[in-house]
């Protein structure tokens, strides 16, 4: 009876596992999709779109005239272009896929049908033919993005010409930020992947900027924008990306329990969509979080699990390496050395034959190379102190070091390999493998230098092309705001011709055109007393800037006067940062307060870096202060500090202090208190010639008649006092209180 039993559930358990791998057969079944987007104005196949499955992306098909997609059931497909919206649908079976764009330019919405997906557009036709070349410049900078660097800017200069629409510029931000990031311009990718996310805010964008940030090592940042791209629209692939992306800024920053989460919700995308490369990744990087948490039985079931699931679906593949040589790495830390070299020698068999895609072969040629592999393999019997074994690894690696221009590999394994030989006693091969060793390092000494002459240069060449990029941005906003002020300036002459008819209509009313002269005589006045107002302000701005560039550039002379180029290179450095943002609010009334801090901690920080001798200084703003309801016109404190460090503290013996604060003052206002403890201003006034006091005396009159003329337009918003701040005359205290925005 128990026997028959057993046959039973073994019977049942056979058939569960055969039903469990039909399944998974018709799971991992690939099929083709065709895939059509068409303009359906014209009937033309849109040929530049960005067509992908999980990642893979699929060329356009001349022969056919549309995408040949290979899928799987309930894979996510996604289409991409720069001039319409993405769109995400879900495979059901190997139906055609057709997508139609009318109008094709501008912005599009989108609408599904059973099988068809059809988007409308606000453009007209008339624009097709800009339509064509930005389309060319975007095909071009995706061939020459990983090729040739000034090309690739080029055209995407031409892109940004061409970019009519908000989303096209958007998509040329992109691609600017892509370039920076192949070229491993982090700092200038973010800026430019900010920039395309300022236009048209795009998940997609995002989850590039959080990966460059990662590069980046800025894993704060990246956390947060990975979080942020989660909360959005992605794709599937897209979100197992975020969420790997996520993990890994969670283990940089030694979260480990949250790394481990966000990894696992990735490996169940990568899982339930059959991701094979990913499942092979996410087991490994799953392994050495566990391995920082000192659960290494957990971490070597992970690594096996890893290793057998590259093998299994990948094959030979760059993928299944570079598993494998993140688990020897582990079983060197772990000192499994006879598991390390098993491994290692099993990766040098399969290096032979591997298959490498595009995307990997940037890292083989950084992380995985047979002279590398020799070398560890070598260095791992070192370890053992099995020297002898050891010997011939390291001679392999350095023989194919030599042959593929491994300079740094080369000469880790001649040092080692001269170790091993005077360790066996072998002290006449020691001696040569370190003379050897010598020269290996004179020559990548020599090397170094040179690449460092090419970083050099390549940074310059990248900052002019950032920089007549960045030109040409503002030279094409200058032209929209001529046309802009064309257009007013059309729409101001109307109205002055249609006030004019009214003038004449309303001679013939009697009273009533001296009611309407009296009311015209009113308001003409009224905006003659404005237009006066803001051209004695524009005259007193115009009159600060020249005294404060003369005053900047007094102290480059300074430092250039005593042969101290480096100061002097980056005191110029930060006061263009400052005059660039002196310049862009030159022409408003006021400015945020958050912009006037940054403003004053650049201008003190400048002027602290020649008087350090003179005095030390301390910015504080009180944390309850709501610093975007109040607004200062623009470099208003700044000839206070500047009156305090150079009247009063620079004739000062010893080291002063300078103290800026801002508090509450009441519920609508603050007070901002610029206080030093100098010579005071008798003293300063005593020991001044007759030039500085008449200097003084017109830049002080100068900022109180702007606080006069501004009161008069804003209904009193700002006062200053200025008193002594000890009682015997020493040191001075400038008191301004200023009030909130109205509502």
């Amino acid at each position: 009876m128990n026997k028959k039993i057993y046959i039973l559930l073994a019977l049942l358990l056979l058939n569960v596992c055969v039903v469990f791998s039909q399944n998974k057969e018709n799971i991992a079944k690939e099929f083709s999709v065709k895939v059509k987007v068409v303009d359906d104005d014209s009937g033309d196949a849109i040929e530049n779109a960005d067509v992908s499955v999980n990642g893979r992306r699929f060329l356009f098909s001349n022969s056919e005239q549309r995408y040949i997609v290979k899928a799987r059931s309930n894979d996510e497909l996604v289409v991409a272009h720069p001039d319409f919206m993405t769109v995400y649908y879900t495979i059901k079976d190997n139906e055609d896929i057709k997508v139609l764009v009318e109008n094709f330019e501008g912005e599009k919405k989108s609408k599904y049908s059973l099988n068809k997906i059809s988007f409308k557009s606000s453009k007209k036709r008339a624009r097709k033919r800009e339509a064509n070349l930005f389309n060319k410049y975007f095909d071009s900078v995706k061939f020459y993005k990983e090729k040739n660097l000034d090309k690739s800017l080029t055209f995407v200069e031409k892109m940004l010409n061409e970019s009519e629409t908000k989303r096209r510029k958007s998509v040329s931000y992109k691609e600017l930020g892509e370039i920076y990031t192949y070229w491993k311009q982090y700092d200038l990718a973010i800026e430019n992947y900010k920039a395309s996310i300022k236009e048209v805010t795009d998940n997609k964008v995002l989850l590039l900027l959080a990966k460059t940030e990662l590069l980046a090592l800025k894993n704060g940042d990246a956390r947060r924008n990975y979080k942020k791209a989660l909360k959005g629209k992605l794709s599937k692939y897209d979100r197992l990306l975020a969420n790997e992306g996520l993990g890994d800024t969670y283990k940089n920053l030694q979260e480990f329990n949250r790394a481990i989460g966000s990894y696992k919700n990735a490996l169940k995308i990568a899982q339930e969509n059959q991701i094979k490369s990913k499942i092979t990744d996410l087991n490994a990087s799953l392994a050495e979080v566990y391995v920082k948490l000192g659960k290494e039985k957990k971490a070597d079931s992970l690594f096996k699990n890893s290793l057998d699931f590259a093998y299994d679906n990948a094959g030979r593949t760059f993928n299944s390496l570079k598993v494998q040589q993140k688990v020897a790495d582990y079983y060197n830390q772990a000192q499994r050395y006879d598991d390390e070299i098993d491994l290692r020698k099993e990766s040098l068999k399969n290096a032979k034959n591997i298959i490498v895609n595009e995307e990997d072969k940037e890292s083989q040629v950084d992380s995985i190379t047979s002279q590398k592999i020799n070398y560890k393999i070598g260095n791992a019997y070192i370890q053992k102190e099995e020297y002898n074994e050891a010997i011939p690894y390291l001679k392999k690696s350095i023989e194919e070091a030599d042959k593929n221009e491994d300079i740094i590999i080369q000469k880790d394994a001649t040092r080692k390999l001269s170790e091993v030989l005077e360790s066996v006693g072998n002290n006449k091969g020691a001696l040569e493998a370190y003379q050897s060793y010598v020269k290996l390092v004179d020559t990548l000494y020599s090397r170094k230098e040179q690449e460092i002459q090419q970083i050099k240069r390549f940074g310059r060449r990248i900052a002019e092309s950032q920089n007549r990029i960045s030109s040409l941005e503002k030279d094409k906003e200058l032209a929209d705001n001529k046309i802009d002020l064309a257009y007013k300036d059309q729409q101001l002459t109307q109205e002055s011709n249609k006030r004019q008819e009214l003038i004449i209509y309303s001679l013939l009313a009697g009273i009533l055109l001296m009611c309407l002269l009296a009311y015209f005589m009113h308001r003409t006045n009224k905006e003659q007393k404005l237009a006066n107002n803001l051209l004695a302000l524009k005259s007193m701005r115009s009159q600060m800037n020249p005294h404060f560039i003369f005053n900047a550039l007094n102290s480059v002379n300074n430092f250039i006067a005593v042969n101290d180029e480096r100061s002097a290179n980056r005191y110029l450095s930060e006061f263009s940062v400052l005059m660039r943002s002196v310049l862009e609010n030159s022409d408003e009334d006021f400015i945020s307060l958050t912009k006037e801090i940054e403003l004053l901690e650049l201008y003190v920080k400048l002027e602290h870096n020649r008087f350090k001798d003179k005095f030390e200084y301390l910015i504080s703003v009180d944390e309850k202060i709501k610093l975007d309801t109040y607004t200062i016109p623009p470099m208003l404190l700044q000839p206070y500090i500047e009156n305090a460090i150079w009247h009063g503290l620079r004739y000062k013996k010893e080291k002063g202090n300078l103290v800026i604060s801002m508090n509450q003052y009441d519920e609508k206002s603050i007070v901002i208190t610029i206080q030093d403890d100098g010579v005071g201003r008798k003293k300063s006034k005593e020991m001044k010639t007759k030039h500085q006091l008449k200097q003084k005396s017109k830049g002080m009159s100068t900022i109180q008649n702007r606080i006069a003329i501004l009161n008069d337009m804003y209904k009193d918003r700002i006062a200053v006092s200025i008193s002594d701040l000890l009682e015997d005359g020493s040191g001075t205290k400038v008191k301004m209180i200023l009030k909130r925005n109205e509502q």
